[in-house]
């Protein structure tokens, strides 16, 4: 059996740094490896309403990002993916701790440099708008918070953000000057999301999301803040948000998509399992709340 992309209704989620792993690996129940021909690993789990959420650790970089995510599309025929992470903030709005939902990612590195200076020829992405939706609802109910310690409640701001491959901790140097002048509506900064909105784009245009949470400010501090713990609790509330919108995302099955070669993308071998909804059901069934009914069906098909 030959799985169509989106048709399993598995989220696969991509994380650079092993904090941002370890924050959306607590959110997984019933997890177990899974190995890529080529050594890759991943893990397979469920959020609370059991919807099927593969994950990985990427390392940082838009190059790692790109040709992971290209995997992980391939191996697991994803109906939405995501990246959970940090970023640095470039907004005085922003709080240390705050969530940021990317509503475009910008790959900033790209332009023409004459002898009268740079001309930006710079790649945008825009994210789903079914998985913005989501993220927007998700943030109105509030319940995402519920999985937080006690301690400030972190805003969630819906704004761009701009993925290069520079760590900046500075407001006043070169590259933070060329970001302000032709991304000056981005508010925070990172290193891997254009590879993966790039790879997303590709296979079909795969429904991606970004979250991100603010661990530093890009203003010179970004070693004290790492040093107090910010990474961490930046992680956890990003990892937080994203797990909520993971679970209560709508994502038709059997949606329009090209065939992927291989068996279940879920468990990997054996049965191919398929979410079938009928009536008004939505795919999934979260604790406590009733999406409607759900009939699993099962047909054999090896990899």
């Amino acid at each position: 059996m030959t799985p169509v992309l989106g048709e399993s209704g598995l989220v696969a989620v991509l994380t650079a740094l092993p904090s941002e792993y370890v924050a959306v690996r607590g959110h997984l129940r019933d997890i177990r490896p899974r190995t890529h021909p080529a050594g890759t690993l991943f893990e397979v789990g469920q959020v609370a309403n059991g919807r099927a959420v593969a994950l990985a650790g990427i390392g940082m970089g838009n190059m790692s990002a790109a040709s992971l995510t290209e995997r992980m599309i391939t191996e697991f025929a994803p109906a939405a993916v995501m990246f959970v992470g940090i970023a640095g903030g470039l907004r005085d709005r922003l709080a240390l701790g705050d969530v940021v939902v990317a509503t475009r990612v910008y790959a900033p590195h790209g332009g023409r440099s004459e002898t009268d200076g740079f001309r930006s020829r710079p790649r945008a992405f825009d994210v789903s708008h079914r998985l913005e939706q989501a993220a927007r609802r998700t943030e109105l109910l509030g319940r995402w918070r519920d999985a937080l310690d006690d301690g400030p409640r972190p805003a969630v701001h819906f704004d761009p953000v701009v993925a290069g491959d520079v760590v900046l901790d500075s407001r006043e140097s070169d590259h933070a000057h060329h970001l302000r002048q032709h991304y000056n509506d981005a508010v925070a900064v990172e290193m891997e999301s254009a590879g993966f909105a790039q790879a997303a784009h590709l296979n079909e245009k795969v429904p991606m999301l970004v979250v991100r949470g603010i661990s530093d400010l890009a203003g010179g501090a970004k070693r004290d803040t790492d040093a107090g713990g910010w990474q961490e609790v930046a992680a956890r509330n990003a990892a937080a948000f994203a797990m909520c919108v993971a679970a209560d995302v709508e994502i038709p099955t059997g949606a329009p998509g090209r065939p992927v070669d291989g068996g279940d993308p879920v468990n990997g071998s054996g049965p191919v399992v398929r979410n079938i909804v009928r009536g008004n059901g939505r795919v999934g069934q979260q604790i406590g709340v009733s999406y409607g009914a759900i009939t699993i069906h099962q047909e054999e098909g090896q990899r």
